[in-house]
């Protein structure tokens, strides 16, 4: 067989990843990125988080951060607080309807895996999600 170059595996894990993203963002009908539900997952899990730290945490650069928040709050699915000791400092967090739609996307997410990965065997899940940790550590 064949050995891939690296550009062949970018490819080709770019065209999983893209084919997932449309697949999602079709059914999803919440003008959301996955990026949004990844903030309101952090901000679900861990509580109101300052901007920067989000970014940080999620890998994302702080006008990406800034643009995705502007959404969040706009579509009240984020709220701003400020910091009451320290005026200068704000914080993100998750509305009770934010909650909701990240409710919803992660059924629909869920849904989405169980539809893609039945191909797959229980022990080939397995060892791709191994694959990824690895990959990613």
């Amino acid at each position: 067989m064949e050995e891939q170059t690296v550009f062949e595996l970018i490819h080709n894990m770019d065209k999983f990843t893209n084919g997932l993203i449309i697949q999602w963002n079709k059914t999803f009908n919440e003008d959301l990125g996955v990026s949004h539900v990844l903030v309101l997952g952090h901000l679900k899990q861990n509580g109101k988080s300052r901007p920067s730290d989000l970014a940080k945490i999620l890998g994302l650069t702080p006008p990406t951060l800034s643009y995705l928040s502007e959404k969040l709050v706009a579509k009240k699915l984020a709220v701003r607080m400020v910091d009451e000791s320290d005026r200068r400092i704000i914080y993100l967090g998750i509305t009770d309807k934010g909650a909701e739609v990240l409710k919803r996307a992660t059924l629909e997410g869920e849904r989405l895996r169980r539809n893609l990965f039945e191909k797959l065997t229980d022990e080939e899940r397995a060892e791709l999600a191994n694959l990824f940790k690895k990959l990613n550590s």
